[in-house]
């Protein structure tokens, strides 16, 4: 695949992008276009290596080789069909995903992996460019309803491929707009809502019927949603935040990062008013948590006009490289800089959050913190053991927690009479609850995770529930040896 020696050639390149001074002066995406040439060369890289580890590395099992080929010999329509024969929506996971498929590069062994992530976004984006992304609706239906409840990722993608099988799909969501976190969660500046309302304006030309600000168990009951469609599927995710249960967590300034990203995003789309409580201009910012919801903190703060923005992690610092607990091809825990963090940040490590200070106003003015190693022992996992003589004490008018996730929402599930397990996700077996016409996907089901998830969960669950109104399915199925991707 790609060119002979290609990888030898051509060294990896990233797509330019607006100065992190001058990007944060506003919340639109900040990379800039490059050449078609050169995203051809970086096709090139894509080696010969006989088994395309990247094919496991990747949920979707998308045909990554053939793609990069396509694209090497300007093939770009045909790149676009193989993206799309495994992707619904690779303008979104060309932008936001994490690219295990890329850990999982026979190329990454020894040198930088095939751009993988950059390749898609730039096939999909030729192809809406070219006008070869238009509506597919199904030759005829089946007579079948579907309702999908969340809008989120794995909703839409379930109900595209429902759609495709000719059921009459209909999607249910209670925010005011279409997206569940691809439009409350992610900041414009890593995807601007008009790529979504984009996709969305085919999907609705498709024949799926979209019926925001209607929160099913209120404004419709469960009852009778069971009663009108012949199967439902639950993509609510997984949005109860894990709490931080110290003294001091309930003062004022202590904010949870999935109420400060949402009421950012509909200021932003005008839909709100700025608040200044969740608000970080001119505020000594820490943000509690590492991850990506961390780092969407981080870049929001600063568009803000933050004063000063911390990160706390309570992990120790990845190292840069694979560690020895992570070989290739398995998804590594390894140093990651964001865009955010080049923007401004100061990073703190093996730090633990121990009390909220209060000015005396019921305002939070102030973090008390210690020092933390983590013990490793065989066999068993690593214990945490605070160091002594490491407190300290932190400026802060403003803590967002941005700590993860701990299942779904359980008045739903409840209302439709449905289990939950242990962990919080709804319970099921090869995405059917325990009432057979209800299934359930995503991070409802599989619990906090990421998007390339959530379709590939999506893309799942329309093919079980297709064969269980129909008694067999003809909608693909992942077909993948392996898993590869610990995330």
């Amino acid at each position: 695949m790609g060119k002979i020696k290609g990888f030898v050639t051509y060294d990896r390149a990233k797509e330019p992008v607006i100065p992190p001074q001058k990007r944060i002066e506003n919340y639109k995406e900040f990379t800039l276009e490059m050449p078609s040439e050169k995203v051809q060369e970086q096709g090139a890289r894509c080696m010969d290596c006989g088994v395309p580890f990247c094919h496991s590395g990747c949920p979707l099992g998308n045909m990554i080789p053939d793609f990069n080929d396509a694209v090497y010999k300007n093939e770009w329509e045909k790149a676009l069909e193989l993206l799309h024969s495994t992707n619904n929506f690779p303008e979104f996971t060309g932008r936001l995903c994490p690219a295990p498929c890329e850990e999982a590069c026979v190329l990454g062994i020894i040198n930088p992996p095939v751009a993988i992530e950059m390749i898609e976004k730039y096939i999909v984006e030729r192809g809406f460019k070219e006008g070869w992304i238009v509506p597919n609706p199904p030759k005829s239906r089946t007579g079948k309803t579907v309702a999908v409840i969340g809008s989120g990722p794995a909703g839409l993608a379930a109900a595209q491929q429902l759609n495709r099988a000719g059921h009459s799909v209909t999607v249910f969501e209670r925010d005011e707009k279409i997206g569940g976190l691809l439009r409350y969660g992610i900041p414009d500046f890593k995807l601007e809502k008009q790529i979504i309302d984009r996709r969305l304006a085919l999907l609705e030309a498709e024949g799926i019927v979209f019926k925001p600000n209607t929160a099913v168990g209120t404004d419709i009951s469960t009852d009778s949603l069971e009663d009108e469609f012949d199967a439902v599927l639950l993509c609510t995710g997984a949005s109860v935040q894990r709490p931080l249960p110290i003294p001091g967590s309930n003062l004022k300034g202590v904010v949870q990062a999935m109420d400060f990203l949402p009421h950012n995003n509909k200021v932003v789309d005008g839909k709100a008013k700025v608040m200044p409580a969740l608000h970080a201009k001119d505020k000594h910012v820490i943000v509690i948590g590492g991850g990506d919801t961390g780092s969407d903190c981080i870049g929001t703060s600063n568009r803000h006009g933050a004063k000063s923005v911390t990160n706390f992690e309570i992990l120790p610092k990845p190292q840069e490289g694979r560690s020895e607990e992570h070989p290739w091809p398995y998804w590594p825990f390894r140093l990651k800089t964001s865009s955010s963090h080049e923007e401004g940040a100061e990073r703190q490590w093996s730090i633990l959050t121990k009390a909220f200070i209060d000015d005396g106003k019921g305002q939070v003015k102030g973090l008390k913190t210690v020092e933390v190693a983590w013990k490793k022992i065989p066999g068993e996992r690593p214990q945490m053991v605070e160091k002594p003589n490491s407190e300290k004490e932190w400026p802060c008018d403003m803590a967002l927690l941005a700590l993860g996730f701990t299942g779904a929402e359980q008045s739903l599930p409840e209302q439709f009479g449905l289990r939950l397990t242990p962990q919080g996700t709804v319970e099921a077996n090869n995405y059917q609850t325990q009432k057979p016409h209800i299934f359930t996907a995503g991070d409802a089901r599989r619990g906090q995770s990421l998007i390339v998830w959530a379709i590939s969960e999506g893309r799942e669950a329309a093919y079980h529930m297709d064969a269980y109104l129909m008694g067999s399915s003809q909608l693909p199925q992942k077909n993948v040896a392996g898993d590869l991707t610990a995330v």
